[in-house]
């Protein structure tokens, strides 16, 4: 893993117009820059960038975020493959975090076998393009085949040397030890010596989604008799088949695009449709899809188009695979070329508009074309048709994601009919396959997840920071016994109920204005819904009100987190003897966040800070962790104001973060916050002590009566405090 410092460096030298600019022209207009949208078809520019809050925003299609998003999304970078680009674009040194030797071997291993790699491609190229057997033999070939030169230099295409030991003397110049060669494959071992293993053939270099070499495929020139047809490099540290599509670097961009991923056999019929201008295709490598290979293309798109050959094999090709792509919630289809083509023969013999409309055309629903097969199958033997009904019925239990019930629902009707059963009966049998998986799958984890910590007391958050109250109970620790002065001995028994204890006035409207005019900001300020946490579509009225104080804790939260990403650094009083930060953790000891993705926020701020990383909202901007990075970029992108209608509603107005006075802003935040948390452990208490049996006088209710004195103390001292906030 790449160490905290180092993402630190990283982030702190990172310019989104430099990275944003590599890719999209960007034009200057006012504080911010302009250009056409990558991520969508547009003519008129809405992809905004702001240098100031580093961020970017498209107004036509929403997409929004940071230097690291817009690699992740335009490139498919993972967040460590991103900053690894971001890395070798800054030229920093990254260091990784301790790991064991055998982790360590393994990465110079692999980092190695990336260097052999490199060395074998530009060799390869150099040979069919500079050397005359290569000219003569391969380039020749290719160009028969109809390959031209832009698609070839593209997929990088290379030419092996017939003679046995042509690479291996390069190689040897390069000091690459035997056993790294033998690894990639390039070479074997013949009675203790070391050949080329490729040679005479065509070299297809297969790429990771980052563009690097991690393996060949080589192809015999013309018809193969003895020997096999393709050989490809063996699974090693970079290799790893079940998890590679080949042209899935090329084809990225072009299948986030159009929202569809064309997936075909072989590594001729990858490169074919791209010279035909159809660059949203991938292939399988002629083996059966994988989980991993369904998952990488799940990262692009849910639209799976399989595109296979007509014979026999092909269609058993297509139809394995299947419950996991429907497992994974991707939409297959299925296309059949025409009986003895293939999808690279068939597009160079009609052309690329003409392949496209016989897509489009015979583009078939697989799970209804596989039971059009098995149906086909099994004639009029009933036991074979009560087989196919069983065996559709288990595939339809596999469409388990909720957002996919209608799907399912839908293949239900439509597959009852043509099997010629009762719908509801064979709604029930594929309900009955998916308990039967369920109750696997749970007996499988053996049901170990436990059943939590119920206190609720001051427990620590997986940051090491006091999470406060929260459990079933008040959570608030009871005071010392002394606490109090004058409160000491047994409580006042009562006839039947606990008395309904003044709460000093806390309740539901006493809060800080907040900044929303016409309902809330969407929590990543281009995907529609509600910054407070839900209520898409609130707006005015007495809608937005209710709204909004179902939403406090979240509102006041933010506040907290604002305060830190402003002023967390800056020093605290007139000594400045502490931070704003570590004043704000000492204040919220005994509390803690009602909002997971908040409190997870503001333990990686305290986390950070107690490393003595400091902490700043670009630091959290790049975080690794995407819930962490959306809800900085939704908190810095909507700065709270005071909108004219919570003006005229409030008697008194207070702005929650005025960069005019930040200790101001601090005990304003800091206030409302604790008046919330009290209200609710006023209430949450009440209830509790509702529930224990006080005429017993039990040690549970003394210690309930004592959390509350303590909760009036604490309110007594709030009420001192100017900034309440009443409704009139």
């Amino acid at each position: 893993m790449i160490t905290p410092q180092t993402i630190q460096q990283i982030t702190s030298r990172i310019d989104i117009l430099d990275v944003v600019g590599e890719f999209v022209k960007l034009k200057k207009r006012g504080t911010s820059y302009l250009g056409l949208c990558p991520f969508h078809g547009e003519k008129s520019p809405s992809f905004t960038v702001s240098p100031a809050k580093e961020i970017y925003k498209c107004f036509g299609c929403g997409k929004s975020g940071n230097s690291i998003t817009f690699l992740m999304e335009h490139e498919k970078y993972s967040y460590i493959e991103a900053m690894r680009w971001l890395a070798a674009r800054y030229n920093i040194e990254i260091e990784e975090t301790a790991v064991s030797p055998q982790v360590k071997q393994a990465q110079l291993v692999a980092d190695s076998l990336f260097v052999i790699n490199n060395f074998a491609r530009n060799y390869f190229t150099d040979q069919l393009w500079n050397s005359e057997e290569g000219q003569n033999i391969a380039l020749s070939y290719l160009e028969e085949r109809g390959f031209a030169k832009e698609v070839m230099e593209k997929f990088q295409l290379g030419y092996s040397p017939q003679s046995r030991t042509a690479f291996i003397t390069q190689a040897r110049t390069q000091q690459f030890t035997p056993e790294l060669l033998l690894k990639t494959g390039l070479v074997v071992n013949r009675n203790d010596e070391l050949l080329d293993n490729y040679r005479g053939r065509i070299i297809f270099p297969i790429h990771n989604n980052t563009g690097k070499i991690i393996g060949f495929g080589a192809r015999v020139i013309g018809k193969a008799e003895k020997a096999p047809k393709y050989i490809n490099t063996p699974e090693n540290e970079l290799y790893v088949k079940s998890k590679i599509l080949y042209g899935s670097y090329f084809a990225r961009q072009s299948i986030d695009k159009n929202d569809e991923c064309l997936l075909v056999e072989g590594y001729t019929d990858v490169i074919s449709l791209h010279q035909a201008g159809i660059e949203n295709v991938v292939a399988s490598g002629g083996t059966s899809l994988t989980i991993d290979q369904l998952r990488l293309i799940k990262k692009y798109t849910n639209n799976l188009t399989i595109i296979y050959d007509g014979d026999a094999a092909g269609i058993k090709a297509a139809l394995r695979g299947l419950d996991m792509a429907l497992e994974e919630g991707l939409d297959v289809k299925l296309v059949l070329i025409p009986d003895k083509e293939d999808p690279d023969s068939y597009v160079r013999k009609v052309g690329a508009a003409e392949f496209r409309e016989f897509v489009k055309a015979y583009k078939k629903d697989f799970i209804l074309f596989q039971l059009e097969v098995m149906l086909k199958d099994a004639g009029n033997d009933v036991s074979k048709r009560s087989a196919v009904v069983n065996h559709v019925a288990e595939t339809l239990s596999k469409i388990n994601k909720a957002e996919d019930f209608t799907k399912q629902q839908e293949y239900i009707r439509q597959c009852s009919g043509i099997l010629r059963v009762d719908e509801t009966g064979f709604t029930t049998l594929v309900n009955k396959y998916k308990r039967d998986r369920l109750a696997k799958e749970e007996k499988k984890q053996g049901n170990n997840s436990g059943s939590g910590n119920q206190s609720g007391f001051s427990g620590k958050s997986s940051g090491g920071r006091n999470s406060g109250f929260g459990g079933q109970s008040s959570g608030f620790n009871a005071p010392p016994s002394d606490f109090g002065g004058g409160h000491s001995g047994p409580p006042p028994a009562f006839d039947n109920h606990p008395p309904q204890w003044d709460d000093g006035g806390f309740d539901d409207h006493m809060m800080p204005p907040m900044d929303f005019d016409n309902g809330f900001p969407p929590d990543d300020f281009g995907g529609g819904g509600s910054g407070m946490g839900g209520g898409a579509g609130v707006s005015g009225g007495e809608d937005m009100d209710t709204h909004l104080l179902v939403n406090q804790d979240e509102a006041h939260e933010k506040n907290i987190i604002k305060v830190l990403l402003e002023f967390g650094l800056r020093p605290w009083g007139e000594e400045g003897t502490k931070t704003i930060a570590q004043h704000i953790f000492e204040e919220l000891e005994e509390f803690h966040f009602e909002t997971p993705r908040l409190e997870k926020v503001f333990t990686e701020y305290y986390n950070q800070y107690t490393q003595g990383l400091e902490p700043t909202t670009k630091t959290l901007l790049y975080h690794e962790d995407e819930e962490i990075r959306n809800t900085v970029i939704n908190i810095t992108f909507f700065a709270f104001e005071i909108s004219q209608r919570w003006d005229e509603k409030l008697v008194q107005v207070k702005s929650v973060v005025n960069q005019d006075n930040s200790e101001a802003d601090v005990n304003t935040s800091l206030h409302f916050f604790k008046v919330r948390k009290i209200k609710k452990m006023f209430e949450q208490n009440q209830r509790d002590m509702e529930r224990v049996n006080h005429s017993s006088q039990s040690d549970e209710y003394i210690r309930l009566i004592k959390i509350h004195l303590h909760l009036k103390e604490l309110e007594k001292e709030l009420s001192k405090k100017p900034g309440t906030v009443i409704f009139k």
